[in-house]
């Protein structure tokens, strides 16, 4: 479907539990849904998606996958879905596949590539 998804992140998610590769193979449609032009490659060991700059991640670990926000701080969160404290970067926990809001989260990428322009 989208041509710019990269060999090496294929290769990362396959290596992954099967219930993590599932939310972290539905993140990265739905990352993709939000805009088609992102560039994906692996960076400090996590699927990362640019497009006029860092926009988001992905961060698989044992019991959940993390969907962050490089400047997450900055983003419109009338959900409060975003977590953490950091300086800029936020992020939302996904713990099974039916958290995942394909609408509320597709907003915020795109509020996020906004950030970039």
């Amino acid at each position: 479907m989208v041509s710019n998804k990269s060999d090496k992140v294929d290769q990362l998610i396959e290596a992954l539990p099967e219930n993590i590769e599932e939310i972290t193979t539905c993140l990265r449609n739905l990352i993709f849904a939000a805009s088609e032009n992102f560039k994906e490659e692996v960076k400090w060991g996590m699927p990362s998606y640019s497009e006029n700059g860092n926009v988001c991640y992905l961060q698989p670990s044992k019991k959940h996958v993390n969907l962050g926000f490089y400047l997450g701080a900055s983003l419109k969160d009338e959900e409060a879905l975003l977590e953490g404290t950091g300086k800029q970067m936020r992020h939302i926990r996904i713990t099974k596949l039916e958290e995942i809001q394909t609408e509320k989260f597709k907003v915020l990428i795109r509020d996020a590539i906004a950030k970039n322009a």
